[in-house]
């Protein structure tokens, strides 16, 4: 018998006891299934963090450097989180002095953020509004690209021009489909020209980056928007390669502490980021959940393994005298060996063609009812099929061995 034989007996038995076949290979799905969700998140979250998240907060390629990290891997205790509120707020001086000394090639910007309202000044506001004040190579280093309007030029940075670009949440409210550009908004009460309306951005984690206005930061906003003027938050530098990353990391620490006049045996009284630093906390996680569950999903498939050796040790039973005819017939024990070990890793193989499937279907409904993503992995849907069928080779040995060592001649008298 060739192995497409073997299959289609195999198949045949599956339609013909659809119950007994469904529970048999219970298990395999359900450790199929919860593999192939898993992982399906798990990946869709790496893409997600690196390219959107990394994008968004950080910038690709890009030193962030901030009085308190922006993102914090682990508990902090209160006598860290004391010390990151005594350090120094940076100022508009520390980063244009350091924009002049940095030697790495790349580009820098600051920034500030508060929340506010944003106002047409007839009546019309939008509540919430993050307000950036920043310099003019926020945009590129952030990669915002513009549907309509333009960037604040590095003149209006420099002279505090009342320019303002908007994200399309809040010009749809305050403008309802009419034209955005040279409109006129109030901000902190304080009346700026729209020169520029974002593309839509999306959302990150469930909140959304289309709620902005980007403004110079040197305009009215400081000192009056933001609490305290000439200060920044954030000082951005990207690298023109992504090779030069560390060199500018390196640099503009040795900058910032010469800035802030520390000695060699003081500790730096600033955090300095970047995309792969804040995202190895995440990796570590994701690296040790791929490790381990494997091993969580291997509890399923003993129990399945377990369910189908003994449904195989059955259907020996119940084929016994077909085991006789056919070695009477010139059948060796090899092919009732091989036979059975087809049965089993089809029956299972069967089990985790429809794991993966409701894996997908599983990962694909917590993506549209959640921010978490989902990305299909083809090497989870391999590993999945692997185990799949090698629990079902591995369940089907014993029975397997069964059926050819029986005696043809007791298997002929068999009832």
């Amino acid at each position: 018998m060739g192995i497409r034989e073997a299959v289609r007996i195999a198949l045949a038995n599956i339609r013909a006891n659809k119950l007994r076949a469904f529970f048999t290979v219970l298990g395999t799905v359900v450790g199929v299934t919860f593999l192939i969700a898993v992982i399906t998140l798990l990946k869709g979250m790496d893409a997600y963090m690196e390219e959107e998240f990394a994008g968004r907060i950080f910038g690709h390629n890009t030193v962030l450097v901030r009085r308190v990290p922006e993102v914090n891997a682990g508990p902090t205790t209160e006598e860290t989180w004391r010390e990151w509120q005594r350090r120094p707020m940076f100022t508009q001086g520390e980063a244009e002095w350091l924009a002049a000394n940095i030697r790495t090639p790349g580009r820098l910007s600051y920034s500030f953020d508060q929340t506010a309202r944003v106002g047409d000044g007839k009546g019309r506001e939008v509540q919430g509004v993050n307000v950036i004040g920043a310099s003019e190579n926020f945009f590129a280093i952030r990669d915002l690209d513009f549907q309509a309007g333009r960037p604040f030029s590095r003149n209006e940075a420099a002279r505090g021009v009342p320019v303002v670009v908007l994200g399309v949440d809040v010009a749809k409210e305050l403008f309802e489909g009419r034209p955005v550009i040279g409109q006129t908004v109030r901000i902190g009460g304080f009346p700026y020209q729209v020169i520029g309306l974002l593309q839509a951005q999306g959302s990150l984690f469930g909140m959304s980056m289309d709620r902005m206005a980007i403004a110079p930061v040197k305009s009215p906003l400081d000192g009056g928007v933001f609490p305290q003027a000439n200060r920044v938050e954030d000082i951005s530098f990207k690298v023109d390669r992504a090779e030069l990353l560390p060199q500018a990391e390196s640099e503009i620490i040795g900058l910032m502490r010469t800035i802030r006049r520390l000695r060699p045996n003081e500790d730096n009284n600033f955090s300095v980021e970047t995309a792969e630093s804040a995202l190895g906390f995440w990796q570590k996680i994701s690296s040790f959940m791929i490790m381990v569950l494997p091993m969580l999903v291997g509890v399923s498939l003993i129990v399945g393994a377990v369910v189908i050796m003994n449904i195989m040790l059955v259907s020996v039973t119940e084929r016994t005298r077909e085991i006789g005819i056919r070695k009477s017939l010139g059948a060796r024990r090899r092919d009732i060996l091989t036979q059975f070990l087809i049965e089993s890793s089809t029956l299972s193989g069967v089990g985790a063609v429809a794991g993966i499937g409701l894996g997908i279907a599983l990962a694909s409904l917590v993506s549209a009812v959640s921010p978490l993503p989902a990305r299909v992995s083809g090497g989870a849907v391999g590993l999945a099929l692997t185990l799949g069928i090698g629990v079902g080779l591995a369940a089907g040995v014993y029975p397997a061995w069964r059926a050819a060592r029986l005696d043809p001649i007791v298997a002929l008298r068999s009832e």
